[in-house]
């Protein structure tokens, strides 16, 4: 019986995990999936606005989603989400049997039902343009053309940089809203050159 060596398996990167080449100045390469654009959508405060405005507003979006076909629509939170911490102060406080103990934790279940609230408008929208075949020389008249479109149409819009980018990939893959620069590479921080 001859055995046969098994090839160890190559493990996947994270970038091939998370289906990502690489991110540019003004985009997000895929495998397979094209090179995606995005722009940040500064959101209306819709809870101010009269029954007629918010009927322009989304005529104003049907306006753009029928004028650009490759739209593709996102919606993120921007902020913490303390669910789990507030249900693990319920937890505690039916377990406990201090009554001043009791007491502290509904204080930081009540503390932190204030800041989600004050938090509850924290979204971060963005319309994203999937490019697959466009030639390098009109990608960037194109993408102008949408940002005008957004902007005729009174929308807060602006093209995401690549700080932008790692901004969202941090929020949408593990929920990191807090990390104020982001690294290239896991640990690029630590890295100190001619040493």
């Amino acid at each position: 019986m001859s055995r046969k060596k098994k090839e160890p398996k190559q493990k996947a990167s994270t970038r091939q995990l998370m289906n990502t080449k690489a991110i540019t100045d003004y985009s997000l390469q895929t495998y397979g999936h094209g090179e995606l654009v995005y722009f940040l959508i500064k959101p209306s405060n819709i809870s101010v606005l009269s029954e007629e405005s918010i009927g322009a507003r989304i005529y104003a979006l049907m306006t753009v989603l029928k004028g650009i076909a490759e739209i593709e629509m996102l919606c993120l939170n921007s902020r913490e989400n303390f669910e789990d911490n507030k249900q693990f102060l319920r937890s505690r406080m039916e377990q406990e049997q201090n009554s001043v103990i009791c007491k502290l934790l509904e204080k930081d279940l009540n503390f932190l039902d204030r800041i989600q609230v004050q938090m509850a408008t924290a979204r971060e929208f963005l319309i994203i343009i999937r490019l697959r075949d466009e030639k390098q020389s009109e990608v960037f008249p194109y993408l102008s053309r949408i940002e005008k479109s957004l902007k005729e149409q009174g929308f807060i819009a602006s093209r995401a940089g690549s700080e932008d980018i790692k901004k969202l990939l941090a929020v949408y893959f593990e929920q990191n809203v807090t990390t104020e620069k982001f690294e290239d590479f896991d640990g690029e921080r630590w890295v100190i050159l001619n040493e």
